[in-house]
């Protein structure tokens, strides 16, 4: 069940990985575009190594409540390097309708970003998704994040259109890019290796 492309792997959060959460969170990139925001779009203070334990204890939580019901929403993964182990980011399935549209999202640490992780964890995540009976994946960026746009593209996905001002960030309204996957049209843009 830990999904792997041979340079990327997908594995489920322990508690082990507090500290690596907890530093990835003091990153003002992940915090600009990830983790709980107020209506004003400030975001939550940094997790403390404390804060990340409780997050990983839910993200705990709901992998049971997915190996009971079968349901992916809420489904959390650490990225991995594959030969290392060490930890790169984190992917998961932000919902999942009633219809089979999962929508996802991740983050990549700054020390592994540039280096394929992003797009291989995207790849990764989505063929996981459709293997479960997912119709449609989307992912949801934010406008002037243009690394993840080309992340959405680079994995296949296609670009459906902007939703204006449907963000805030630090009290400014924001556009929001709209990417989706088919799963009778996708196709992995990479051979596994």
């Amino acid at each position: 069940m830990n999904p792997s492309d041979g340079r990327v792997a997908l594995r489920a959060w322990s508690r082990d990985d507090a500290p690596f959460m907890a530093e990835a969170f003091a990153d003002p990139g992940i915090r600009r575009y990830n983790g709980p925001h107020d209506r004003e779009g400030r975001p939550a203070a940094p997790l403390t190594p404390a804060g990340a334990e409780a997050t990983i204890d839910r993200f705990t939580e709901d992998w049971q409540r997915f190996q009971a019901s079968g349901t992916a929403a809420g489904v959390a993964f650490v990225v991995a390097d594959a030969g290392s182990g060490a930890a790169a980011g984190c992917c998961g399935v932000d919902s999942w309708n009633d219809e089979d549209v999962a929508q996802i999202g991740y983050w990549i640490a700054p020390w592994a970003r540039g280096r394929g992780f992003a797009t291989r964890d995207v790849v990764l995540l989505t063929a996981w998704l459709f293997e479960r009976g997912a119709a449609r994946v989307v992912l949801t960026i934010v406008s002037g994040n243009e690394g993840s746009a080309a992340v959405a593209r680079r994995a296949g996905y296609l670009y459906e259109g902007t939703m204006r001002s449907h963000a805030v960030w630090q009290g400014q309204r924001c556009d929001v890019l709209w990417f989706a996957a088919l799963a009778d049209e996708w196709r992995e843009p990479f051979r596994r290796d």
